[in-house]
């Protein structure tokens, strides 16, 4: 349903500056360079957002595959790849499913990096949140969950469009 259709729109007007001040927050806060910094580790925005796209998945993945999860474009991520790959923290595999295809995977090391990092987001968003009832946790999760996926899909389906 549109805001039209949903009435006003007043409660997402209330919230609209929220939502772009969260956004501020998590771009200009350098928060992933704040996170890089404190685990020790030298990786470009880039290189962190395949490594987390493949620890977040939990398995090898195809180099497409890793280019919509970034929503770039794959030439962009193969430039990425070799540097990881030079650096040991990712490594290429044969596609069992495609021998012309190629699967990425992280190394132990890889993994190590994307472990921390985590660790040290959920951390500092666990910090944040440590005032709130757990059932204030849960339903902020499951709405953001709920929001984020019903957000993607609303672009992607007025992308189509364009």
């Amino acid at each position: 349903m549109a805001a039209t259709e949903a009435g006003d729109g007043s409660d997402l007007r209330a919230v609209l500056p929220r939502i772009l001040q969260l956004g501020t927050l998590m771009n200009r806060s350098g928060l992933g360079e704040r996170a890089m910094k404190r685990i020790g580790a030298d990786l470009d925005r880039p290189g962190l957002s395949i490594i987390l796209a493949l620890h977040l998945t939990g398995k090898a993945m195809r180099v497409g595959e890793i280019a919509d999860r970034m929503q770039v474009a794959g030439p962009h991520v193969t430039r990425h790849l070799h540097v990881l790959e030079r650096r040991r923290l990712v490594r290429g595999l044969a596609d069992p499913d495609d021998r012309r295809a190629r699967l990425v995977e992280l190394t132990p090391d890889g993994a190590e990096i994307a472990d921390r990092y985590v660790s040290t987001l959920l951390g500092w968003f666990g910090d944040a949140l440590a005032g709130w009832a757990p059932e204030d946790r849960r339903t902020f999760y499951d709405l953001l969950l709920r929001f984020t996926d019903d957000l993607a899909a609303f672009l992607s389906a007025i992308g189509e469009e364009d």
